[in-house]
Order: structure tokens, then sequence, then C-alpha cells
């Protein structure tokens, strides 16, 4: 069983800005190299304190054997973030899907690329009883250690009970949950099953809320278990919304974190804000039409900032839909503040010096 490393479990359990890393293709649908490995870069330099890979953002149909871009992708952000030489932990997510068989060469995949730990998907896999996704999680966890997911029924994911994410709490390999249920009921259930947990101070709570995100970071659960209060809090984010923009979220983030350290209660404000980043999600992952241009949203800012070529998607339908872009331009014209475009044309300068 690999073991989590202690600085990076620290960092981990005290909480970061973990961005879910996009694909960047050519217009033939190649994997282009040079700007995926931009990317990694920019995320580094933005502050951000990981990132996932082979994730929903980095597009599931990497995987498909036309494409066979998972190793490709978890190899060029592991060469890069080892480059960088940083003197600060960076935890390298790697997402890991499928049946189990699929998901443990997934794991190893992971494993031997240095990843520290495996994001655990039980999207498509409504053929398991919740029982055999737990011994599922089980036998990934003696490979690598397992960061979980609940991943919204919207893109894929499915409705997980109380009891699931109870047992799931119970897996000595597991370190953090990401709650990406976009549901407050559902996000509810998480963070009571890992409450109830003898292991509720092993497991850092991280939100995948793009649609409650300051929230999230702000608020205090807390439960009645056994007769004594049990409090977690989300310490940080593994988001596809934080792909974007991000030398600003990290901005954001530090803002939030050093406000809680100091105990100062202005929710308000914070609450407001958390509006703001809201909207921009929603034009983002193009709610509208229910998340159908959520990746091309995402792909469209950082065309827009020239960290991409173009929008393109290994799946045809992954597109723009009518009107997003306008509301995209309404959005980055009402909020500049939570746009980090100085920040990204500086970083351009500083990566056309080292060529």
């Amino acid at each position: 069983m690999q073991a989590l490393n202690s600085e990076i479990n620290a960092a981990l359990q005290h909480g970061t800005v973990i961005p879910a890393h996009p694909l960047a293709l050519t217009e033939d649908l190649r994997l282009d190299e040079q700007r995926q490995r931009r990317l990694t870069r920019y995320y580094i330099a933005s502050g951000a304190g990981g990132v996932a890979v082979g994730v929903h953002t980095t597009q599931f149909e990497i995987r498909q054997p036309e494409y066979n871009m998972l190793e490709p992708v978890l190899k060029l952000a592991a060469e890069e973030i080892k480059k960088a030489g940083l003197e600060r932990p960076f935890i390298k997510v790697a997402g890991i899907v499928g049946p189990v068989n699929a998901a443990l060469r997934e794991a190893e995949l992971a494993a031997r690329y240095g990843y520290h730990l495996g994001l655990v998907s039980m999207g498509g896999l409504q053929q398991l009883t919740e029982a055999e996704l737990i011994k599922r999680v089980e036998k990934i966890a003696e490979i690598i250690p397992v960061f979980g997911f609940y991943l919204q029924p919207a893109v894929g994911g499915r409705i997980l009970s109380y009891e699931f994410w109870r047992d799931f709490a119970d897996i000595p390999n597991v370190h953090a949950i990401k709650v990406a249920a976009f549901n407050r009921y559902q996000t509810l259930d998480v963070v009571r099953a890992v409450c109830s947990s003898s292991r509720a101070n092993e497991i850092a709570l991280y939100t995948g809320n793009d649609d409650n995100i300051v929230a999230d970071l702000i608020t205090p659960y807390r439960f009645d278990i056994d007769g004594r209060e049990v409090e977690k809090r989300f310490v940080g984010g593994l988001l596809g919304h934080w792909a974007v923009w991000t030398q600003k979220s990290v901005e954001l983030f530090t803002r939030i974190k050093k406000s809680l350290d100091k105990g100062n209660d202005n929710y308000a404000e914070w609450l407001s804000e958390g509006i703001s980043v809201t909207d921009m999600n929603a034009v983002i992952f193009d709610v509208k039409y229910n998340f159908k241009g959520c990746i091309a949203g995402i792909h469209e800012v950082l065309r827009r900032q020239g960290l991409l070529k173009g929008t393109w998607c290994l799946n045809p339908g992954d597109v723009l839909s009518p009107g997003q872009a306008a509301e995209l331009d309404r959005v980055c014209s009402m909020y500049p503040h939570l746009t980090d475009n100085e920040f990204v044309h500086s970083f351009l300068e500083k990566e056309k010096q080292l060529v």
C-alpha cells in the first residue's frame, strides 16, 4: 500500500486550491503538448497547491482507445511539476474511473508517475451496488491513497447514501473527499458521514460544488455524534471553476482562510462575493443548458486569455451553447476583480522569454 507523504498530507489537511486540469488540443484533436505543459506551469505560477489530472475537466474521452491520452497527460503534468523545483508541497491528484480492473490499472499508472492521490469517481457504475463500490475503493486504496469524489448525476454521477459515505470514510487509505453533488442535501450526507466516522480528523473535505464555492468554504458543519459535538469544514477545493482565473481564485481562497483564522465573522460580505463567483460559474458551466457547454466554457476563457488556441474537445458535442459567449462577456465585465487577465498576460510574456 502506497502511504501518503506526511508533508503532502499536511498540506492536504490544511487546505488548498486544486484546479481540475483541462486538455489542450490541436484543431485535428491531437494533444497539444506545448500548451498542455504551459497550462500546468500557469497553475503553478498562480499559486495553486496542486492539480487534478485525468478528471472530468480533462475529458473522460482521453481513455478511449482511439485517443489513448490518459498516460501522456499524467506524464506531462508530472514532468512540469518536477521541473518547477518547488520548495512548497504541490499535491498531484490523478483521476480514476471505470470498473474495478480498469480503475486498478489507472491507479497503478498514477502511482508510477508519482501522483500522491487518486480521485476515485463512482460515476458510470450504476450496475454496481454500494457495497460493491466500497469493495472497489478498498482495492484501489491498496495501490494509491484515495481522494473520494461525489460527482453530480447531471454529468455522469449517481446519488449515494449516507451509509455509503460512512463506510467510505472508514477505509484506512482514504485521506480526502471532494463533494461535487451540487446539492445541499447530498453534501450534508457526506459531511455528516465523515463526522460520524472514527476517522473524522483524518479526512479533509474539499468542495467540488462549483455553484457554492465560497459558502462551502466559510460554513462550519456541526453534528451531535453520540452526545458530543463534531465540527468539519471544507478546507479547500478541487474545482473545474478554478481551472480559469486561477490566480484570483488563489487570492480569494487565501483571504477567506486568513479571515477564518482570525475569527472574523463578516459572513455577509463573503456570501455576497460568493454570489458573484456563482454567477460566473453558471456561465462557464453552462447551467442554462444543463452543463452541456461546461468544458467548452472553460476552454473559451483560456482561449481568450491566450492559454489555449481553441475550444476543441474530443466529444464533438462539447461546444459552446447559444448565448454562452455573450454571457461570458457579461460576467467578465461585471466582475473584473475576479479575473486574472493581467496576471496571465505577464505570465505569457515571461514564457516567451524562456523560449
